[in-house]
């Protein structure tokens, strides 16, 4: 316990936040949870942030387990993750969508579950996210990871809270502001994770 309490980085802690707050993109998802509010009626911000966080948490402690029951590596899943959030970035970037998410559970007219389906997951904690977490486990220590999700996990709460606010603050042009500058943050750390560990595949 001691041990893990001392892998405490403010770096790591900074970096895998920022990764994950370019990978959920609450701020650019803003339109999508309001049109899951006006089709639910409303929708519950504290169970949505809890579902997603514990998704996200379970999948840094477990997902490593996962990969070795299936035969594959951290530095194998990293580079494949790599390639991932490369292709999120164009999203960001250039507008356009790449992944398409299976929408027919906004059929179910039910606040509570639209919280949890398609909110919480796959919105929040979506296959973007949770390939970061494990891309970032080849690199940093979980203390660090499990901070920048608890971190992020209180930003969405927030967004979630006061997201008609913030999109009529923030505009359209704000926000696709927001998603361009993330996306390009984001494709250099996806450059970054390719390069530092392809070369342990090679080795």
């Amino acid at each position: 316990m001691s041990e893990f309490l001392l892998s405490f980085n403010l770096t790591e802690v900074a970096t895998a936040a920022m990764i994950l707050f370019a990978v959920i993109d609450i701020i650019g998802g803003i339109p999508m949870i309001i049109n899951i509010k006006q089709s639910a009626g409303r929708i519950y911000p504290v169970r949505a942030t809890v579902v997603s966080m514990l998704i996200m948490v379970a999948f840094l402690f477990l997902g490593e387990k996962i990969l070795k029951v299936v035969g594959v590596d951290i530095y194998s899943f990293a580079v494949a993750g790599s390639f991932v959030l490369f292709f999120l970035a164009l999203e960001m970037i250039l507008g356009i969508k790449l992944f398409k998410e299976d929408t027919s559970i906004n059929n179910i007219n039910n606040p509570k579950v639209h919280s949890i389906v398609p909110l919480a997951f796959p919105i929040i904690a979506g296959a973007g996210s949770m390939t970061s977490i494990l891309s970032l486990r080849a690199e940093f220590e979980a203390l660090n990871i499990l901070i920048a999700i608890i971190i992020n996990m209180v930003v969405v709460l927030v967004v979630l809270l006061l997201t008609n606010k913030i999109e009529r603050l923030l505009g359209d042009v704000g926000i696709n502001v927001l998603r361009k500058a993330f996306g390009i943050i984001l494709l250099a750390i996806a450059v970054k994770l390719f390069s530092s560990n392809a070369k342990f595949l090679f080795a």
